[in-house]
């Protein structure tokens, strides 16, 4: 089983980010040289604590075991979602500011708790806590005589890490902390499926 923990924000908090992308991707329609993206569906946005790839099933209850016990020294936290950038000129990202130093911790521990049942957490996924929002392709031009970017120096996710780095979403309290199987290619549109396996309180 492929599985990974993440903090889900709110349904309020997913709705406001949700209309602030769809205003950059309005925008973004009207250039000249639109960027190809492929949006992250909502119901499939999240913040990674820790990837830990493929987990045999019958270790998947002793890192439930791990969670549950490690999620109880970590109390509930305040967290908003604020800014962006973009890793390898693809992967859009909006950023987390708040209590960085307890969704640190929280990484921290699910990365341990993994490592005890033989996974081997992604360590870049602890450095920036961050929520994907979308995948940069090649630009498309959008009619005739308007310019293709053809140098490898151009960024097609520049104006849209441009439009988006004023972000400042809501405030919300990280109470839950969710393990997550990832099917890649049986959801929506050929994206991932994300289907919830446990939810554990925080502080509990």
């Amino acid at each position: 089983m492929r599985l990974f923990v993440a903090v889900r924000p709110p349904a309020p908090v997913l709705d406001h980010l949700d209309l602030a992308l769809r205003v950059v991707q309005a925008h973004e329609a009207l250039t000249a040289d639109p960027a190809d993206v492929r949006w992250t569906l909502e119901e499939n946005r999240h913040v990674t604590a820790a990837f830990y790839g493929t987990l045999p099933d019958g270790r998947t209850d002793e890192l439930v075991a791990a969670l549950e016990d490690g999620v109880r020294a970590i109390p509930p936290f305040e967290l908003r979602l604020r800014g962006a950038g973009v890793f390898a000129h693809r992967t859009l990202w909006v950023g987390v500011a708040g209590d960085l130093g307890s969704m640190r911790r929280l990484s921290a521990m699910a990365g341990a708790a993994g490592e005890e049942v033989g996974a081997r957490p992604d360590d870049r996924v602890r450095s920036r806590p961050h929520l994907t929002v979308g995948r940069v392709g090649a630009p498309t031009p959008a009619g005739r005589g308007r310019r293709r970017r053809d140098r490898p120096t151009d960024d097609p996710a520049a104006s849209l890490v441009r439009a988006l780095a004023v972000y400042d979403g809501p405030e919300w309290t990280v109470e839950e902390l969710l393990l997550v199987a990832s099917a890649p290619g049986a959801g929506r549109g050929g994206g991932p499926l994300y289907t919830p396996v446990q939810a554990f309180a925080l502080g509990a």
